[in-house]
């Protein structure tokens, strides 16, 4: 393959691929225009990510890494090289995604998006009483000091020990976390026995493990003794001595208290990025508390003394940003003025994209896809580079159709700015605003891969392609709606931004929840609906969020599938099921079931690459040699759901119970999808709808959508609304959380939050049916949905 960042004949022009072969590409030859807003289009699954994120932004950026020396390159990620023949015209790609902001508990929207570093030089040079620079204002940094002294070195010379006094902001209490842990004592041990017995209930602390021969043989205190008889000294080195250096069984270790080294091991993450065992561990031993020392703010007293215009610096980044931005419109500061600006910008960034109701303390991690994408954009917006491609996967996610014209505005900018903007998109709102539209498909899939369009939007219009038919496609307001078999009341409900909100949700119907990004529309539902119990059933979330699983986790394993697929293996060849399980014997003794091998390719380089031994097939040569028909297990596994629906559904192959799952998952559009695809290569939206897959066999219940929309082609909106119906019909309660208007005009019942964002949302608008949302249009999303159904 041959590619590069240079700029021969033409590639000034464009980025030319060659013989693109990433996933489902059938070879592709494709030329993208530079310094243009270029939209990829077409239906789930036809091969738009593979072209733009596995080709594309995976070729710039592995050549990127290969500049730095090969030592560096062994911290970097491991990228191999895609399957493509030639790419000409790279220029450096900035991949702005839906990914979660990281799960680092320390992380805020502040913190992420440079604002609050901003705001800390601000009070370093005018907040009263002066205490130090920007680290005197960071919850990241401990004050440090040290007291100077004179030593004497071996050949007598005087040398004086520099003093320092590193004024950090950081609460001693909780270390800048501004939450500290209340740990019960009795689920840690158990008190009447001895450190002899198997007395640890944590996990990683099973009596032979190096954890507790640690506490076992310290010598700080009788190991024969139950723990309830042990000294008050005792006790304190047991739970809560400093760290110290010591030899256990010969080997030198650092001792310390159980309670600090729990904090360390286990409650140091976010409970999402626990392991099962821990999260299991903190949901019944600890108890997370506002901070008392800091009230949650994270900054120490000293910290929290300095003040402008009479607010510390945590009363301005607990304001909603919006309010922030006012706020600072005000501060008269001419000694400053630069980075007033530039604080400015940077806030009024946060209210162009949208983003104008959260604050700037706001933990990193709860922001949703679509609201991370957009806070990495604010990046980006004042950024000095040029010529560089901004690569955006869907950045409508999570927009009320009031935002998208915002959005739309801010990826122009990016391109007037001299860059190429590369858009993998579905509202047809942003695909309007395209320079140049690449449409993929004609299919998903197998059936998909091949470049279908490529010219203006006004010509896709008019194209035989799906995508260019359903442009103009347009849901109809329901003649009838369903009528409630009862409702579940919702009462004063002022979590986050609601006002003491007080709705009914109808049972047995269709409910859209609707509103502008940040009305409250998540805070209504997932914090008063979900959880609780609806006629004796759960109710049911089904979300976007990461699919826990190893690297071994696939669609199979995980709705069940496996179990079917291995008993009929396992049956036809008068063999046990697991052998059919790439997590135990079956497996490849070389790559242990993954598929893959990571190989050393240079010093502290390594690579992922196919396992030579089972040719990334997973299993040993014996298990390959059974068979069901004419595959073995390893190609059952690269089947689509689709061809496998009819696989067991063959008279010779046939498999009721995997008919029966294959049968929802393409129900629910993810016929393209193969078996034993990694979990993590999934969108969010494919995610939700795997999910579905594994609850729509359940009787009764209430589920919760949010946007299951997302990912999805216009031609397969239809779909959903018929699989929303039959769920519905099936005696289940939907509620989605939506902006869509095909779905908001499918809906029997809805509920519009706002009538603004943050503090001025957070109050139902309307309740009613979709027609008479369209009669009233007195709120924006009435006005918007009258104009998409053309009333």
């Amino acid at each position: 393959m041959t590619s590069s960042l240079s700029t021969p004949a033409d590639s000034h022009r464009s980025i030319r691929i060659t013989g693109a072969r990433s996933n489902n590409l059938k070879g592709i030859t494709v030329e993208i225009p530079k310094h243009r807003l270029t939209v990829f289009t077409g239906v789930s699954g036809s091969g738009k990510s593979s072209l733009v994120f596995g080709t594309v932004a995976a070729e710039s950026q592995r050549l990127i890494n290969e500049i730095y020396p090969a030592f560096v390159q062994g911290f970097m990620p491991n990228l191999p090289r895609p399957e493509v023949d030639l790419i000409e015209g790279l220029t450096t790609a900035i991949v702005v995604d839906q990914e979660r902001i990281g799960g680092n508990p320390r992380s805020t929207v502040g913190t992420a998006t440079d604002a609050t570093a901003l705001l800390r030089i601000l009070f370093s040079r005018l907040a009263e009483p002066a205490i130090g620079g920007p680290n005197a204002f960071s919850f990241n940094v401990a004050s440090v000091s040290a007291q100077g002294s004179r030593t004497v070195d071996k050949a007598g010379a005087k040398k004086e020990v520099v003093r320092f006094n590193r004024a950090g902001g950081m609460c001693p209490r909780c270390e800048g976390l501004g939450r500290a842990n209340e740990i019960d004592l009795s689920q840690l041990y158990d008190e009447n026995l001895t450190l002899q017995d198997d007395l640890f209930t944590i996990p990683g602390f099973n009596h032979g493990s190096w954890n507790a021969r640690l506490y076992r043989e310290s010598g700080l205190y009788p190991a024969d003794v139950p723990i309830k008889d042990f000294t008050e000294e005792q006790l304190r080195d047991f739970l809560y001595k400093e760290p110290t250096r010591m030899k256990i069984a010969g080997i030198n270790m650092t001792y310390e208290g159980l309670i600090p080294r729990i904090e360390k091991s286990i409650l140091s993450k976010d409970k999402e990025d626990m392991q099962k065992a821990n999260r299991e561990f903190a949901d019944r031993a600890v108890t997370f508390v506002t901070c008392p020392d800091c009230g949650g703010t994270r900054l120490n007293k000293t910290a929290l003394s300095a003040k402008i215009k009479g607010k510390n610096i945590a009363e301005l980044t607990a304001l909603q940003v919006s309010d922030l931005a006012q706020w600072l419109r005000e501060l008269e500061a001419p000694q400053v003025a630069p980075l007033l600006e530039s604080l400015q910008k940077t806030l009024d960034s946060f209210v162009l994209i949208g983003l104008g109701y959260i604050s700037l303390d706001r933990p990193a991690a709860t922001l949703s896809g679509g609201e991370a994408q957009r806070a990495k954009m604010i990046r980006h917006l004042g950024s000095a580079l040029t010529d560089v491609t901004y690569i955006f996967d869907e950045p409508s996610i999570g927009l009320h159709p009031h935002d998208l014209a915002s959005m739309n505005e801010l990826l122009l900018s990016l391109r007037d700015k001299g860059n190429t903007v590369l858009v993998v998109e579905h509202k047809p709102e942003t695909i309007a605003i395209a320079d140049h539209v690449i449409d993929l498909g004609p299919r998903a899939g197998s059936a998909g891969g091949e470049i279908t369009f490529e010219g203006s939007f006004e010509d896709l219009k008019q194209s035989e392609t799906l995508t260019g038919q359903h442009l103009a496609y347009r849901a109809q307001l329901k003649s009838a709606v369903r009528k409630p078999t009862g409702t579940f009341s919702i009462s004063q409900a002022q979590q986050n931004n609601l006002q003491k909100v007080s709705v009914d949700i109808p049972l047995g119907v269709l409910t859209v929840v609707t509103g502008v990004a940040g009305s409250g529309k998540s805070s209504l539902v997932h914090g008063n609906l979900v959880g609780q119990s609806v006629d004796g059933a759960a109710v049911v979330a089904i979300d976007q969020a990461p699919i826990r699983g190893s690297r071994r986790s696939n669609p199979a394993t995980y709705t069940g599938l496996m179990d079917a697929i291995r008993k009929a293996f396992a049956k036809a060849n008068g063999v046990k099921p697991g052998l059919f399980s790439s997590n135990s014997e079956g497996a490849c003794p070389d790559c242990k079931g993954t598929g893959t091998v990571d190989v050393e390719a240079g010093v502290m380089a390594k690579v992922s690459l196919p396992c030579e031994t089972c040719q990334g097939r997973r299993f040993n040569d014996e298990v390959l040699e059974y068979r069901l028909g004419a595959l073995n297990i390893s190609e059952v596994l690269e089947l689509s759901a689709e061809k496998a629906l009819d696989f067991f559904k063959a008279a010779e192959t046939k498999v009721a119970a995997a008919v029966k799952i294959l049968d929802r998952m393409v129900e629910v559009g993810l016929g393209y999808i193969t078996l034993g695809q990694q979990l993590s290569t999934l969108s969010g939206g494919e995610r939700q709808r795997l999910k579905l897959v594994t609850h729509m066999g359940e009787k009764g219940g209430v589920f919760v959508l949010d946007e299951p929309t997302v990912g999805l082609h216009l031609a397969d909106v239809e779909q959903l609304l018929a699989l929303l119906d039959r769920l519905v019909g099936s005696g289940k309660t939907v509620v989605v959380i939506e902006h869509h208007q095909a779905v908001m005009a499918h809906a029997d019942h809805i509920i519009d939050l706002g009538p603004g964002a943050g503090s001025e949302g957070g109050r139902v608008v309307f309740e009613g049916s979709p027609a008479e949302l369209v009669d009233s249009r007195t709120t924006l999303t009435g006005r918007y949905l009258a104009e998409y159904v053309g009333g």
